[in-house]
């Protein structure tokens, strides 16, 4: 019973987390950047 669309569905779930992997790592740099330009922006 081995499932012909077993190796895409694999491929898919891994281009999936890549994305997600690459979204949440863009958001979390530009926190990180939003809340250098707010600190830099109190001490000036």
């Amino acid at each position: 019973m081995d499932n012909p669309n077993s190796e895409r569905d694999r491929r898919t779930i891994d281009q999936i987390r890549k994305s997600r992997n690459r979204v949440l790592g863009l958001s979390l740099a530009g926190f990180v950047i939003l809340v250098f330009f707010i600190s830099i922006a109190k001490m000036g």
